[in-house]
């Protein structure tokens, strides 16, 4: 029995356009069904809230999912939200080719396991500095810090805290306000 070949950017464009979130995660192909509306729901108050408080402070840009994150030519992701600072803007072209600053994955059923644990360890090695991971069944946001000079373990927010972000400035987000 073979091993299975490993994927890269090119097997990715290749792939078809059909509503489905295909990711590459170090060489091997990840599908996910499009996500539920509440998913959607927050992610659309977390990227507002975010958004304006970036564009407000001129601090970069907040991008949302669908777009690729190109990391390296086997790691093609598709996070929920991302922030690039503007220290690191020119990697947003067509597509991000690069780290960005901030990424948020919201979990699902589906993808909950693999966030965790494949997804956060590659971000970390690829230079992104900050991952929150939203849990819309608990309502809660834990956000890690990625630098290998500053990572500590994740900071835990609950439904009524309100959220602050290392690489964000001066950010204070409720979280009540992304759970309607």
């Amino acid at each position: 029995m073979g091993t299975k070949p490993k994927l890269a950017y090119h097997d990715y464009v290749l792939l078809p356009d059909d509503g489905k979130r295909y990711e590459i995660l170090d060489g091997d192909l990840y599908v996910t069904p499009s996500p539920t509306a509440r998913h959607q729901r927050i992610s659309f108050n977390l990227s507002m809230a975010l958004g304006q408080h970036v564009k407000a402070n001129g601090l970069g840009e907040v991008l949302t999912a669908p777009l690729d994150v190109i990391m390296a030519d086997d790691s093609i992701a598709q996070p929920d939200i991302l922030f690039v600072s503007n220290e690191r803007l020119p990697i947003v072209r067509e597509w991000v080719h690069g780290a960005p600053d901030l990424v948020i994955e919201i979990l699902s059923p589906g993808t909950r396991e693999r966030d965790r644990t494949l997804k956060r360890r590659l971000y970390a090695r690829h230079g992104v500095r900050e991952l929150w991971l939203v849990d819309p069944e608990a309502e809660t946001v834990e956000s890690y810090s990625l630098d290998p000079a500053t990572e500590t373990p994740p900071r835990p927010f609950s439904a009524r805290d309100v959220l602050t972000c290392d690489v964000i400035p001066a950010l204070r987000l409720p979280l009540e306000s992304i759970w309607v």
